[in-house]
């Protein structure tokens, strides 16, 4: 069995909601996207974005905000300390102007009822929650990536090894519950010593 070390701020995230895999991990996806893209051009370089969302993602995608995510994870905005007050003048000013400036520097032309496209009828293998960025850079070369929110607004790019994939051995695995208090009160008594 996988493991991957949690902590309870991991698992009790502040963003915004309704929902943890449909608002706040598209949110973070879209901000990945940029982020990596960062890491290759400048943001000057990108002329035109699509976003494609898949499955579960299209199908409540409106009532979720799912878009609404999307489009302030790409302006750069942060989940945690965006002031929620400011969500609808921001996604308007998007739609009256028919641009997003991403991660804050640099403006494109971007027209979210084009540009969002909700694929409702068609689900990706990985998982249901998936979303699809495509940047056409300045000179035609096309970078197109995808991302699933897994859930608890974790998100993972496709063909990524999910690092909890490796065995690690657990200090005291739980078969049962006999094994599980006898571990445990195996740790405190060592511990009081």
């Amino acid at each position: 069995m996988g493991y991957e070390a949690l902590s309870v701020f991991d698992m009790l995230k502040i963003g915004v909601g309704p929902s943890s895999s449909h608002t706040l991990g598209p949110w973070r996806a879209a901000e990945r996207f940029l982020n990596e893209m960062m890491a290759k051009i400048q943001l000057s370089q990108i002329k035109e974005l699509k976003v494609k969302l898949y499955g579960s993602l299209a199908k409540t995608g409106k009532g979720h905000g799912t878009d609404i995510a999307v489009q302030l994870g790409l302006c750069g905005h942060n989940p945690v300390t965006f002031d929620v007050n400011k969500i609808s003048e921001a996604i308007e000013n998007i739609a009256i102007q028919n641009e997003i400036i991403l991660n804050g520097e640099q403006k494109i032309e971007f027209t979210p009822e084009v540009d969002i496209e909700f694929h409702s009828k068609e689900a990706l293998p990985f998982h249901s929650n998936a979303l699809t960025f495509s940047a056409i850079l300045e000179n035609g070369k096309q970078v197109t990536e995808t991302y699933y929110s897994i859930g608890g607004g974790f998100v993972q790019k496709e063909n990524e090894e999910n690092e909890s994939s490796h065995s690690v051995v657990l200090p005291f695995p739980i078969n049962d519950r006999m094994t599980f208090m006898h571990g445990a009160s195996k740790q405190v008594c060592q511990s009081v010593k």
